[in-house]
């Protein structure tokens, strides 16, 4: 019922905002210019209203009036992005796709901080040791993009935590909100610059006991940026971060446990302990740090070279066994561009890069009694390998059609050796084929404010390290990439000022060899090639200021905002020890998601911000037999600013999260063992903070 109101819906707020548009010449206009939204994705500045992509920003404002103690709030009000924290803490991300491959962490989306990898050689992505309340700026681009970016079939996330370009601005902010289930957020960033230097400093730290038994988490994190810019356009920056992330997992529930009392950890049984009996946890020590080089060699010709490496220090004890991992990763990316003579009615770029990296990982595995390592079961190395090379032209044609042809050669391979109990004298290969990744795609501006665009991409994913060597200890060198081929396009609508703007798209990806994950009846699991997937989607996002920005009415200003995701992804020749499911919905995958909001501004430098998250049922298991149960969230926020002089400013908030109080599971376990699927979210929630501008 609900999906077939929502055209009917979009189009008379559509209709409505385009009537508010058109006022009369005589009465004054008090809209605020806004600057246009702009993507660096594509390695340099362009609007994003002619980029032939799906491509969305979450800048300083989004991400502003959102929740600043997890990446789950802000992500998800993307269409085609789908975040869950089944603990806070606990991050799982697709783009497009199922999380049948992620039991925790990120995997299938390749993300980079800055212009630095976070995902490493091995495809792990490390996204939770980042605390969002020092990001100023994300993009995302939906679907396969491999041309520039390498192995990946879901998408690709660029996060920025210092606005980019020369400033002379000094400020220091400090921050800190606390709230319902022991939430304290602390946080604080400096900036120093001069004519030549910038100096950015970001502190946070973060406790949260949370809303089920041993689900406590905090984190420790520190962010350090300095850039010298040296010419006219050069800039050599230097990066470090440090994260420490402690948290505990509570584990999944059956259904009869979710509903009796949906705080509880998982229970023991006469067979196996339960979460709090093992100490259940996760500690990840990260230290990450990086050169970053842009140098315009002449008016033409840009260089931009990276250097980089980072090292991980991850623990976990768990039901099962006691893991402990060391890896160590480096590496380097560059590209250079080559900007043709502007003509008339052609304008061109060519760029021409690449990206090595390498990840040394030492496994290990242990008895856990209780929390405390005990006897050995099994360590092993593995050196993960990740390398390739791009090219990539780019054209505006007739200051109308902009047209993109790129294509990356991608080169994967591991080798391993058994530490323990074999102590192997030598390593094992495993390299995988050359691969090409094209991209083409095409934009045409039929309007001055209306877009169209399409694109062809191909999607290829190598297996990850936790996937090559899973919890059952095994390593499997059988288990091949997923590649597929996505066909799309799409249109974007404006108006003159982009006040309002429509971006919509539809897609086919067709995705073969998909890599699943199966569990063994003794909890530890392994991971197969199914026959592949058919996904079909729509995606749209849509926003408008309704009652335009003023300093004359009692609201002075509302913005409408809505995302709308519609996925119809299937199993295609999926069968498992002589089970077919074939034909099934995608495990993991809720066919509609729809998330809105309203800002309202205030007199009195008062605003208040509304959003609304429908969440459509969802497949828990391949078969299809059982679903999480759709979902309802509200959460607002109501704030107060005030200059308190030149450049000191006070802003007070509150605000509740879940205000319908909805039962529900965020962070599914998929395919569980027992039928224990359910982790609970929390229930309705309050916060309240203090942020203060120098």
């Amino acid at each position: 019922m609900m999906t077939r109101t929502l055209p009917t819906l979009l189009l008379a707020l559509f209709s409505a905002s385009l009537s508010a548009q058109n006022k009369p010449a005589s009465q004054p206009d008090t809209t605020k210019q806004l600057q246009p939204v702009t993507v660096k994705a594509y390695l340099s500045t362009q609007p994003v209203l002619s980029v032939p992509a799906s491509v969305s920003v979450l800048g300083a404002a989004q991400l502003k009036i959102q929740p600043d103690i997890s990446f789950v709030t802000a992500l998800n009000t993307v269409p085609g992005v789908r975040a869950e924290e089944r603990s806070p803490g606990s991050y799982r991300l697709s783009i497009r796709g199922s999380l049948l491959r992620s039991p925790f962490g990120v995997r299938d989306v390749k993300i980079y901080f800055d212009e630095i990898p976070l995902t490493d050689a091995g495809g792990n992505t490390y996204l939770n040791a980042i605390d969002i309340g020092n990001i100023r700026n994300i993009e995302i681009l939906k679907g396969p993009d491999g041309s520039l970016f390498g192995a990946n079939s879901g998408g690709v996330v660029l996060i920025s935590p210092v606005v980019g370009g020369r400033t002379d601005s000094n400020y220091l902010s400090l921050g800190v909100n606390g709230g319902s289930y022991g939430l304290f957020h602390q946080k604080a960033s400096l900036q120093q610059s001069g004519s030549n230097y910038r100096f950015n400093l970001d502190q946070s730290y973060q406790n949260y006991d949370g809303y089920r038994q041993n689900s406590r988490m905090h984190r420790i994190y520190l962010n350090a940026n300095n850039s010298w810019f040296y010419g006219k356009h050069n800039e050599l920056k230097a990066l470090a971060l440090y994260s420490d992330l402690d948290y505990q997992t509570p584990g999944g529930l059956t259904i009869d446990q979710y509903n009796a009392d949906p705080t509880q950890a998982r229970p023991a049984t006469k067979f196996v302990p339960g979460a709090i009996d093992q100490k259940i946890r996760i500690n990840t020590k990260m230290l990450l740090g990086g050169l970053v080089n842009e140098a315009h060699l002449t008016d033409r010709i840009r260089s931009v070279l990276a250097v980089f490496g980072n090292h991980v220090d991850f623990e976990n004890p768990f039901i099962t066994n006691y893991e402990q991992r060391n890896e160590t990763t480096f590496g380097a990316r560059t590209y250079f561009e080559l900007a043709g003579i502007p003509q008339e009615n052609l304008n061109w770029k060519l760029n021409l890069g690449l990206e090595w990296e390498q990840t040394n990982s030492l496994i290990s595995n242990y008895g856990n009694n209780k929390g405390v390592r005990d006897t050995t079961q099994k360590i092993d190395r593995i050196n993960s390998n990740q390398h390739f090379f791009f090219v990539r032209y780019a054209a505006d044609i007739y200051k109308r059609l902009h047209a993109e042809a790129a294509v990356s050669l991608n080169y994967y391979g591991y080798k391993f050796r058994n530490v323990y109990p074999l102590n192997e004298a030598t390593a094992t290969n495993r390299d995988f084929s050359a691969e090409l990744m094209p991209r083409l795609a095409l934009s045409y501006q039929i309007l001055n404010d209306f877009i169209w665009r399409a694109s062809v991409s191909r999607g290829y994913s190598t297996p990850t390290t936790a996937e090559v060597r899973p919890t059952s200890n095994i390593v499997n060198t059988a288990l091949q990439a997923q590649f597929g081929w996505n066909y799309e396009t799409g249109l974007r609508l404006r108006n003159s000022d982009e006040t309002m703007l429509l971006d919509a798209s539809v897609f086919y990806y067709r995705l073969d060899n998909s890599i699943v994950r199966r569990l063994n009846p003794d909890e530890t699991e392994y991971y197969i090639n199914s026959g592949g997937t058919n996904q079909k989607g729509l995606e749209l996002a849509f926003t408008d200021w309704l009652i335009r920005q003023n300093t004359e009415h009692f609201i002075r200003g509302l913005q409408f905002n809505t995302s709308l995701t519609l996925s119809r992804f299937n199993f295609r020749d999926y069968n498992v020890a002589g089970t077919s499911y074939s034909g099934n919905k995608l495990t993991g995958v809720p066919r509609e998601v729809m998330v809105s909001s309203l800002i309202v501004a205030l007199p009195k430098y008062f605003s208040v911000f509304v959003q609304h998250n429908y969440t459509s049922n969802i497949p828990l298991n391949d078969a299809n037999t059982v679903y999480a149960a759709k979902y309802h969230l509200m959460q607002a926020k109501a704030s107060w600013g005030h200059k308190l002089g030149l450049k000191t400013r006070l802003e007070l908030y509150a605000g509740s999260d879940n205000l319908l109080n909805q039962k529900y599971s965020l962070g599914n376990d998929l395919n569980a063992i027992g039928n224990r699927y359910f982790n609970a979210a929390p229930l309705r929630s309050y916060f309240f903070g203090v942020n203060l501008g120098l």
